[in-house]
């Protein structure tokens, strides 16, 4: 037997192109959208292909990194698949020359499960990973979460300068300031930014976060939040060791601190309005071993 005719994503596609389409899929206006997909290996490459055609979109393939950032350079894409284990250009470098030219978002299609392959690719830049072996349906509950958010955020988005201490954000020109100079971040760290600053000195879960910047809720999310902090953190912080401003509130999430701000909030966003004016739990600030600041009630 023809071992890829065994391989459980092939056989899951393959019913997905033999199935009716739903009565839900958004055809027409799948078509304004277009999609790279990089993978060396050709039944995958032509399978996601041709599922994703069938549901509309606009797809264009490459079989290597190299060919998929020269593709990249050529045409204008709205998301980007890539696998990453590509001969010559792997897909870890493919997708740090493509965060090099455009924040579009970028999803890693990887057969490495391991934590820290998942961290590597995306450290690199990826918005999202989906381990191999996969359903279509993963695939297509992923690409449709990422473009509905990036969608939204852009017919939706109100343009505003958020001061916070002396981090500033502007979000009609994308941009964040530190101290007075200018720092580059991806679509992705720049919505938690904004999501977190405009949540200033109040606790976010992880869960929040993930539904508010990432677009869907998944137990398997964990990676994406704690990674995208990790890098937030390199970029805003002083030392992202000791971080002064992104701070870990044990066993809840995240809080941005404000400079400015005399009174902490120490309910968590969730909990808004559903908990007595009374709840007030106490605070402490604490250093963990490894020096980072972590909040504690």
């Amino acid at each position: 037997m023809n071992p890829q005719q065994n391989n459980p994503t092939h056989r899951d596609v393959r019913d997905h192109l033999k199935a009716d389409l739903p009565a839900s899929s958004n055809i027409e206006q799948n078509q304004k959208i277009n999609i790279l997909i990089a993978d060396d290996e050709a039944m995958m490459l032509q399978l996601l292909s041709m599922s994703l055609q069938r549901l509309g979109y606009n797809v264009v393939t490459a079989q290597n990194g190299l060919e998929a950032v020269e593709t990249f350079d050529r045409h204008s894409f709205d998301l980007v698949l890539l696998d990453v284990l590509m001969p010559g250009m792997d897909g870890f470098t493919a997708c740090s020359e493509i965060r090099k030219r455009s924040d579009v978002p970028v999803v890693m299609l990887t057969a490495l499960s391991r934590p820290d392959d998942i961290v590597r690719g995306l450290e690199t830049g990826a918005d999202n990973y989906i381990v191999k072996p996969f359903t279509f349906k993963e695939v297509e509950a992923k690409l449709r979460a990422i473009l509905r958010r990036t969608n939204f955020q852009n017919s939706q988005y109100v343009f505003q300068i958020i001061e916070r201490g002396d981090i500033r954000l502007n979000s009609e020109i994308h941009q964040v300031t530190v101290a007075g100079n200018a720092v580059e971040l991806t679509g992705t760290e720049f919505q938690l930014l904004h999501f977190l600053m405009t949540h200033a000195d109040q606790t976010v879960s992880k869960e929040e976060l993930l539904e508010a910047v990432w677009g869907y809720d998944s137990t398997d999310g964990s990676n994406l939040v704690e990674v995208a902090i990790s890098r937030l953190r390199k970029k805003i912080e002083k030392d992202a060791s000791r971080p002064e401003r992104l701070l870990t509130v044990r066993g809840i999430g995240y809080r941005f601190s404000s400079a400015k701000s005399t009174k902490l909030d120490p309910t968590p966003v969730a909990l808004k309005g559903s908990v007595p004016s009374v709840y007030a739990p106490s605070l402490t600030i604490s250093e963990s071993v490894d020096g980072e600041k972590v909040m504690t009630y």
